[in-house]
């Protein structure tokens, strides 16, 4: 057998055990047991032996180089969110392991399962301020689910088995795992690779109390005006149809959080918009109004709920969430249910009357009329020659049918395109929600495409955010990852600069940007591209961004100053909802 049958053999199996091998070894050994594909990282002396390892495991794992870590884990983001799989990026010590610090605050907020490895210096030199140490697991301690730190390569499958589990489980989330310099090349006896199922004292599902569901059913059975606002807890909870069985019993109208779009289609009779500060009218208004009000995998965070002391106090509020430190939280709840949703959810349309609450429904309908009167008619399509976020939008709509992951930064396209895109599948909606991180877009856009390559994948993003990981076009140029890349450029950071016309007087202080030539830019990494100022180029241009077989870069000139609304000023009542 030669050197390359020799090296083909080792590559097409996973080590037997009983074998000793390398804590590099192990940790990529962990990876193949765990169904992991892809990883996205970026070497660094302190995890240069795992890297090492790497080197024959190039045909069971799948390296994406990204150009930032903090690429490097929005695009594990991007992966765990269409993939529904945990994502997994690597980082050395130091400077890399503290690049990862932004995106484990965003993965914790926003309940995304990823796993991050990294290097760390000997663990004899821990604690001595050696080249490159930091101490990672104090720094991520409260932006993750849960972290370790190996000094010792036995413990790494163990480690790394729970550290999937508890990523996975329950509400998903973040975990670190620090691994030495020493540990990574230490050689030990292994034993195999075990999935791990247990914990003791973790319990990722709640026990579900018959007894609640029974008093959330007999509350809702009573209901004149129910009102179901549904999050992201759905589409985690895998738990789609039994949503849209739950809401079709009842005949309840629904409102999504920005989160929670996509878990049920746009265009279903129910579905009355989407909630928040830029949410629409009528479900902010009326959560004001309804009796019973019904969140299903949401947290009632600050900017859905606006003033807390004047949200909601008229209705008795039922609460659905796998974590218990959700419940009363924020929001006094009237029934609590703790559990996963996939089996709370069928519990309790069992018990449900079947409901119709058409004229409740038309009092949504009658809002919905006023905003698209008001606000959405102009948006969509404007007089002016100006073109608005929306208008691009609402064109994309017509040629992708809603069947496309969109991927958003955060700002006003953000807002805009949560607003108006069409999500006709679940995991369709890829955006920063808690932490609103800009940057995050085009990284996580190419994650996203590895999660799902068999879809058409749109990284929505404004002419700020863009600038912030534009590295990362480095990555598709190298990798091919088919990501169209649609800039909406208002030559402003949009969304403060609405703030301050609003807010201070028009100061505009520090938010006009000045940005590169886009599309040469994209053309210098091989990506092709186009730039349009002009109504009449719009349809051929989107249409030719998503026929182009690979990546490309769309840029559109919209509005200067055009605000987004509705809008929930900071400070005041969800019914104090502004339409101007």
């Amino acid at each position: 057998m030669n050197t390359l049958e020799k090296t083909e053999t080792k590559q097409s199996q996973t080590i037997a055990a009983n074998t000793q091998i390398s804590g590099s070894q192990a940790v990529l050994e962990a990876l193949i047991h765990e169904g992991v594909d892809t990883v996205f990282g970026y070497p660094g002396g302190a995890i240069m032996p795992i890297y090492d390892a790497l080197y024959d495991y190039n045909d069971k794992i799948k390296h994406i180089l990204v150009r930032h870590e903090q690429g490097g884990i929005h695009a594990a983001q991007g992966y765990a969110r269409t993939s529904g799989r945990v994502g997994v990026a690597f980082a050395t010590s130091g400077p890399g392991a503290t690049n990862l610090v932004t995106g484990l605050a965003d993965a914790m907020i926003d309940s995304n399962p990823i796993v991050c490895i990294t290097g760390q210096v000997f663990a004899s030199l821990l604690g001595t301020d050696a080249f490159q140490e930091t101490d990672v697991v104090n720094i991520t301690s409260p932006i993750t689910k849960w972290n370790y730190q190996v000094t010792d390569a036995t413990e790494i499958p163990a480690v790394l088995a729970k550290a999937f589990y508890i990523a996975r489980t329950g509400r998903p989330g973040p975990v670190l795992i620090d691994i030495t310099k020493n540990a990574q090349l230490q050689l030990f006896d292994y034993k195999g690779y075990t999935l791990c199922d247990h914990i003791r004292s973790y319990r990722p599902k709640p026990i579900v109390r018959k007894e609640y569901i029974e008093a959330a059913a007999d509350v809702i059975n009573a209901a004149e005006r129910p009102f179901v606002l549904f999050g992201q807890g759905v589409i985690l909870g895998k738990a789609e149809q039994e949503f849209k069985e739950f809401i079709e019993k009842g005949g309840f109208p629904a409102a999504a959080t920005v989160m929670g779009l996509g878990a049920l289609p746009t265009d279903h009779p129910q579905h009355v918009g989407m909630l928040g500060m830029h949410g629409n009218y009528a479900p902010n208004v009326l959560t004001n109004k309804c009796d019973v009000l019904i969140a299903v995998g949401m947290r009632f965070d600050d900017r859905v709920t606006g003033r807390l002391d004047k949200y909601a106090k008229q209705a008795k509020v039922i609460h659905l969430d796998i974590d218990p430190a959700e419940i009363d939280k924020n929001v006094k709840t009237t029934v609590p249910v703790w559990g996963d949703c996939k089996e709370t959810l069928p519990m309790l349309t069992e018990l449900i009357k079947k409901g119709n609450y058409d004229k409740w429904l038309q009092e949504f309908r009658t809002l919905e009329q006023e905003e698209v009167k008001e606000v959405i008619h102009d948006e969509l399509h404007p007089k002016g020659d100006i073109m608005t976020m929306g208008e691009v939008v609402r064109v994309l709509n017509e040629l992708n049918g809603g069947d496309a992951v969109i991927v958003t930064d955060v700002g006003q396209h953000q807002m805009v395109t949560c607003r108006y895109a069409k999500f006709n599948q679940s995991k369709s909606n890829v955006t920063s929600g808690g932490l609103g991180t800009m940057g995050f877009g085009l990284p996580a856009a190419i994650g996203a495409w590895y999660g799902t390559p068999h879809r058409d994948v749109i990284a929505i993003i404004g002419d700020g955010g863009f600038q912030m990981t534009i590295q990362e076009l480095g990555t598709i140029m190298q990798f091919g990852a088919k990501v169209k890349i649609l800039i909406l450029n208002n030559q402003f950071l949009g969304m403060v600069r609405q703030w301050q016309q609003l807010f201070h007087d028009k100061r505009y202080s520090f938010v006009n940007i000045t940005s590169p030539d886009f599309v040469t830019v994209a053309k210098g990494y091989g990506i092709q591209g186009q730039k349009i100022s002009e109504r009449k180029d719009l349809k051929e241009a989107l249409q030719t961004m998503l026929n182009h077989d690979g990546a490309y870069l769309l840029e559109v000139m919209v509005g200067k100053e055009n605000n987004v609304f509705p809008m929930v000023a900071q400070g005041t009542s969800v019914s104090e909802i502004r339409l101007k």
